[in-house]
């Protein structure tokens, strides 16, 4: 039997886009050529399945985000610019990105079709209504579009960070095989949070980055902490930074169970960010007991949150055990990030400007804000600027020389009877500073 066109009042309109008209079409067809909805043909008509089903997905995401897709095209122009640049800079073979963004920066339009696919498949089956088939594929398109455009200018902001950092004589100590990865899954092992990066510049110090951290990890016996560890994942700052080689930010004798950063870098990619309201619901949706309420690690998180919203912690406890989740908008995040992890500098880059209103509202609260950036890597000078101020950590370096040129360092030592790292202090020592071979 054919599918039924009856249409709710607020869904009527609809019936003058153009994905409307191709589903009707689809529909005559399917009545035609299979009346058992099995989707499945052969030759001329499998082409024609194919082709319209493929044009309804095409029309109605260009009617959902028609204009921002033009806009993201051009973002990933930039992004995809930006990965060649770094992989030269830093000598890297390869960066890798979630299947989700590889996707999506090959192709913003085929990736948005296919998240539609099966909602399509769907309608045309009649397991679900027009109205419905509306809902949950408009929905599916604009929240992919909007979470990989946060996506790409984050990783973007990363990756132009680190192209500043190789131009200031920084290189790539972590990952060693110079396989770059953009990506957390799989990353974690129990109790141990690696890096994304480790930069180390010459004459400064280490750089070590963890994006989007903490995350989901395994704890073995550390049942206690397993419990509340849903808390931290849900508060996670887009990038941790540390003044030095850091391998593991878990560090359970501290409180947060997170080793406190050097700097955290928020990337606000929407005009009007400091407007945007967040439901932080996912470690609230459980019913908490009285112990992981009094859990040491979490005493923190309350006092923060009761400090920011200007009420007692009473009050927040109250809304959280009846909403089951706490709704704050995203400049109160960035506080609550500042408040819980207290990195030493806490950093907002966005996209466009800032009204000066928010941003004397959060420099009294020690946040700085870098705004109008855009796609210029040269408005990140500042923040590549307080990361070199930042850098530290171990005082020697490790150096790669030709095996000829360790072989005659080796013969100096041995001649001079003195230790290898003093023939190399030796010749440099004959060098003045001044000396224009240092230039």
């Amino acid at each position: 039997m054919g599918l039924s066109l009856k249409l709710s009042p607020s869904c009527k309109t609809c019936l003058l886009m153009g994905w409307v008209e191709i589903y009707k079409e689809l529909v005559n067809f399917l009545d035609k050529f299979d009346k058992e909805r099995t989707l499945r043909f052969e030759g001329q008509l499998e082409r024609k399945f194919v082709k319209l089903g493929d044009t309804l997905r095409e029309e109605l995401v260009l009617e959902v985000v028609g204009s921002e897709l033009k806009i993201a095209e051009n973002w990933v122009t930039f992004f995809k610019r930006t990965v060649t640049d770094t992989i030269k800079s830093l000598g890297l073979t390869e960066i890798l990105m979630s299947r989700e963004l590889k996707s999506f920066v090959s192709d913003p339009m085929s990736h948005l079709k296919k998240k539609i696919i099966f909602y399509v498949h769907d309608l045309l089956r009649g397991v679900t209504t027009l109205e419905d088939f509306e809902k949950k594929a408009f929905a599916a398109v604009r929240t992919s579009l909007k979470t990989n455009m946060r996506t790409v200018y984050q990783d973007w902001i990363f990756l132009s960070l680190l192209i500043l950092l190789a131009k200031r004589n920084g290189r790539i100590e972590y990952p060693e095989h110079g396989v770059l990865s953009l990506e957390r899954s799989g990353k974690q092992k129990i109790g141990w949070i690696p890096p994304n990066a480790v930069i180390h510049v010459f004459g400064k110090g280490y750089l070590s980055f963890f994006i989007e951290a903490p995350r989901p990890i395994g704890w073995g016996d550390s049942k206690d902490l397993e419990k509340i560890w849903s808390l931290y994942t849900a508060l996670r700052p887009d990038m941790m930074v540390y003044g030095e080689r850091v391998m593991n930010i878990v560090e359970l004798s501290s409180n947060p169970p997170i080793k406190r950063p050097d700097i955290i870098i928020e990337c606000k990619e929407l005009e009007d960010w400091f407007l945007r309201i967040r439901e932080v619901r996912g470690p609230f949706a459980k019913p908490m007991t009285v112990e992981t309420w009094r859990s040491k690690w979490i005493e923190g998180l309350w006092d923060g949150l009761a400090g920011i919203l200007g009420v007692e912690r009473k009050k927040v406890k109250k809304e959280v055990e009846e909403r089951k989740a706490i709704r704050l908008r995203d400049v109160n995040i960035v506080k609550l990030y500042n408040s819980l992890y207290k990195p030493k500098i806490m950093i907002i880059i966005s996209r466009t400007k800032t009204p000066r209103a928010v941003k004397r509202d959060l420099g009294a609260n020690g946040i700085k804000v870098i705004d109008n950036v855009g796609f210029n890597p040269e408005r990140l000078s500042s923040v590549c600027n307080l990361l070199l101020k930042n850098a530290g950590g171990e005082e020697f370096v490790e150096i790669r020389i030709k095996k000829e040129v360790y072989t005659e360092l080796e013969r100096i030592a041995k001649s001079l009877g003195v230790s290898m790292e003093q023939a190399l202090e030796t010749v440099v020592k004959r060098f003045p500073k001044s000396s224009k071979r240092y230039h």
